[in-house]
């Protein structure tokens, strides 16, 4: 079945033509794109924020997948009930998003049961993000200790922000639990600086960075720092650089982020897979609610480099990938076809034992099965067991990928 989905237009998103969303969006529904709007966010699945329909019935999949119980697998029916637990996205990020993080299961309950106003559902977020055309930035998980000391030394304006006490809490930790504690400390610090204080010490730093060498620059990661800063101006989350990693994933790249990683996306276009949930604790970049103190006492403060969140993708044949994260609600797998494939040979997508929606990313192809013909944008629902045959058309390789329950 095909789908027709939901498009959000949070103000971070590319505008107009620019956007991967929007592209999309055109293939998905035909609609027209309004160059000035940005477009963020595609959602496929069936969360209430942005449910996805039946194009041929205008029917919500979740309506569908309620009288159709055998549409999801057995195993994802004992573990999830009768909703797919999953939630696919398209992102096209222009600028930085809030940093944020996302809670464990039996936090969410809480946070829905005492707050419904901001956290809108009980579930978990965790999710994976793999780029797609060209490199993808963002920051994720906090940076080892010695490169926030080394910020801490050098960058008298942050140091001031943070508090004496903190840096040297932090300088005199010894043992990882001293660590985290100190980094704790230093970054709840930071979070809870007056916006005046925050402000004053932005601009202090923006203006001394002319003078710094561009050796110095560099090792400050000065070009990071004031693209973010010129779009969220006197933002504390603009110093959110120095306690986090930076990461630039390169096409196909991919990184899982559990429950309270700290993260924030920072520019390029995306696919995530994740839990079917929309809750987000946020705390700078955003002028959306910071829930600072919830924020703040909820983050993982393991420090290490950032390639402890990178995922690897397994080979199933030569065409074909899959990726799966330490979760049971999604695994993602991706299918490239090369257009010499085109000559009289016809792929057999594995089959799922569980329901799946399939995204085409390129290319065109026809369905063994239908006769139709796919193309870039659209959207496909495969129920458990379902077989998808396709045959290349035209001169693009076919790229599509998949999500699924990870059971």
């Amino acid at each position: 079945m095909e789908l027709r989905c939901a498009v959000q237009k949070y103000a971070w998103g590319k505008t107009g033509k620019t956007s991967l969303v929007a592209q999309l969006s055109q293939g998905n529904s035909a609609a027209p794109t309004v160059e000035d709007d940005p477009y963020a966010e595609l959602w496929m699945g069936t969360h209430p924020s942005g449910p996805s329909v039946i194009k041929s019935s205008n029917e919500p999949l979740l309506n569908h997948l309620l009288s159709n119980v055998d549409s999801l697998g057995d195993e994802e029916k004992k573990v999830f009930g009768t909703d797919l637990p999953f939630l696919f996205k398209a992102l096209s990020v222009a600028k930085a998003l809030s940093i944020q993080a996302h809670p464990n299961k039996k936090h969410a309950e809480e946070l829905f049961a005492t707050r419904p106003d901001l956290y809108k559902d009980p579930n978990h977020k965790p999710e994976m993000v793999t780029a797609w055309l060209g490199p993808f930035e963002a920051l994720c998980g906090f940076r080892p200790v010695a490169d926030i000391k080394f910020f801490l030394q050098e960058i008298d304006e942050l140091a001031a922000v943070v508090g004496k006490s903190a840096c040297e809490a932090l300088v005199k930790a010894e043992s990882d639990s001293e660590e985290m504690q100190a980094l704790r400390e230093c970054f709840s610090a930071l979070m809870n600086t007056s916006e005046e204080s925050v402000a004053s010490a932005l601009k202090q730093f923006e203006q001394r960075i002319p003078s710094l060498s561009a050796e110095k620059k560099d090792a400050l990661q000065c070009d990071l720092f004031t693209r973010i800063a010129a779009d969220f101006p006197g933002d504390v989350g603009c110093w959110s650089v120095y306690f986090m990693n930076y990461v630039v994933l390169q096409e196909g790249e991919s990184m899982f982020l559990g429950p309270n990683v700290p993260h924030a996306y920072i520019f390029g276009d995306c696919l995530e897979c994740m839990a079917c949930s929309d809750n987000v604790v946020r705390a700078g970049l955003t002028p959306k609610f910071k829930d600072i103190d919830t924020l703040c006492s909820m983050l993982d403060y393991q420090a290490g480099p950032v390639d402890r969140f990178r995922m690897q993708w397994s080979t199933v044949d030569e065409f074909c990938q899959t990726c799966s994260p330490p979760v049971p609600d999604f695994a993602m797998a991706r299918l490239r076809l090369p257009a010499s494939a085109t000559v009289d040979k016809a792929y057999g997508l594995p089959v799922r034992s569980n329901a799946s929606i399939l995204l085409i990313l390129q290319g065109q192809a026809t369905s063994a099965e239908t006769k139709e013909d796919l193309s870039f944008g659209q959207v496909l629902f495969l129920k458990a067991g379902q077989q998808l045959t396709v045959r290349v058309k035209g001169e693009q390789d076919l790229i599509v990928y998949q999500a699924f329950a990870n059971v």
